[in-house]
């Protein structure tokens, strides 16, 4: 993967933009079709306004209580849209829904009842993923494919009146090879073509949010619409 430290947050994302517009071609898609999402988990304030400035829109925070703590400090950030990409406590559902512009980590039923909940209170509709745990990893969080919890989220989608159900999100096994991912990759892009042909209420369908710094090229020529960067754009986590 390349990455020079030595370089600005916007040279990094004019190199990824690069990438993103190269993997599109590959595929016969247009790089428009794909969203650049800047992963900002454990970054300062100013790293996330300068990746801002280099024309970021799309942000993505693991955890609600740390960007909590930034929220204040990016008063000026009009247009960015912030995503919670990381595993989401139930208990921490009506915080999410206040801060967050969508959930991309929807993982139970018990979730999206708290989720729509909040958002009701809130007076807004909730973009959500559902995230599927494709390599059934203990360690990560989401739904089984084919699993009982996915087959009752989608039957009961429909009651949730203020969520808006948008696409899939997954984490595939971690191999040094990206190409290792494809297979995951592939299995996501089928899931929501099983779930798109079902035609069913309150289901968009249009998003497959999959691929990070070291394979997101493999994810855009399996479909991804979203790649979630972080380590290509800011460096390094510390």
């Amino acid at each position: 993967m390349w990455l020079n430290l030595s370089v600005s947050i916007k040279d990094n994302v004019a190199h990824v933009r690069e990438r993103i517009a190269d993997a599109a071609r590959r595929a016969g898609r247009g790089p428009d079709d794909i969203t650049l999402m800047a992963v900002s988990k454990t970054f300062a304030a100013a790293q996330i306004r300068e990746a801002y400035d280099a024309g970021l829109r799309v942000f993505g925070e693991n955890r609600v209580q740390e960007f909590a703590g930034k929220f204040d400090a990016l008063p000026k950030l009009e247009s960015a849209k912030w995503h919670l990409i990381g595993h989401l406590q139930s208990n921490k559902a009506a915080k999410a829904a206040e801060l967050f512009s969508a959930v991309d980590s929807l993982d139970s039923v018990k979730l999206a009842e708290r989720l729509n909940a909040a958002a009701e209170s809130a007076g807004k509709t909730l973009p959500v993923l559902i995230e599927i745990n494709v390599g059934g990893e203990d360690a990560k969080s989401g739904v089984a494919p084919g699993s009982a919890e996915l087959e009752q989220i989608l039957r009961e989608a429909p009651r949730w009146s203020h969520l808006a159900i948008r696409g899939l999100m997954t984490v595939p096994p971690y191999t040094e090879d990206p190409e290792g991912a494809r297979p995951y990759f592939r299995q996501l892009r089928q899931i929501r073509e099983q779930v798109a042909a079902r035609k069913l209420h309150g289901f968009s369908m249009d998003v497959l949010s999959m691929g990070m710094s070291h394979d997101f090229e493999v994810a855009i020529e399996e479909g991804s619409t979203c790649v979630r960067v972080g380590t290509a754009i800011f460096g390094e986590r510390r």
